[in-house]
């Protein structure tokens, strides 16, 4: 299930902090504007709420982290979840299965560092569509996602060839007039 919040100014953000794990709190804290911090507890509460909901758990676990940094719940292998956050929204998604989620926002993008993220089929694509910042978004969200599920993390050697394989992989992906929301995962599931 996916959870979203795209009101990051609507919550008192010192009664958040209070709310979350001293693990994500500190987490939070590191970030320097107070739009990041919000974003990073707004996750957060999403998770919360998720765990609440669906599994009747109190509390977050604490996070345990893979290799390369996906975060898991301590003591829960057979939950999984994702998050993510844009300067419009935070999302979160809990499933029974691996999970990736992106969020990204939707800008202008440098068309000087298109041929970097993305490969010549998807240059073309973004090239025809009739909404091109919005395409490249899209296409950038189902990399994100499907690196986050998979825990391969971004590198710039896998930009252009990660959805090369995409056909394994399911993509449900919701656009808004500000964000572009996608969720990542396997075909089997």
């Amino acid at each position: 299930m996916i959870y979203i919040d795209d009101h990051i100014w609507d919550f008192d953000l010192t009664a958040a902090l209070a709310a979350v794990s001293p693990q994500r709190r500190d987490y939070a804290m590191q970030y320097v504007q107070e739009l990041d911090r919000r974003l990073s507890v707004a996750s957060y509460l999403l998770l919360k709420r998720a765990l609440s909901l669906e599994y009747g758990m109190d509390s977050v676990p604490p996070f345990v982290f893979e290799p390369k940094g996906k975060p898991r719940l301590e003591g829960f292998p057979d939950i999984h979840f994702n998050l993510s956050h844009c300067r419009d929204a935070a999302v979160c998604v809990l499933a029974p299965h691996p999970v990736g989620i992106d969020v990204e926002s939707i800008d202008r993008y440098d068309e000087s560092l298109l041929h970097h993220m993305m490969n010549a089929d998807e240059c073309l694509r973004i090239a025809a569509s009739k909404q091109p910042a919005a395409e490249f978004i899209r296409l950038w969200t189902m990399k994100e996602s499907l690196l986050k599920l998979t825990g391969q993390g971004l590198a710039d050697e896998n930009l252009l060839s990660v959805l090369n394989e995409a056909h394994r992989y399911r993509f449900d992906t919701m656009v808004t007039s500000k964000y572009v929301c996608t969720v990542c995962t396997s075909a089997t599931d």
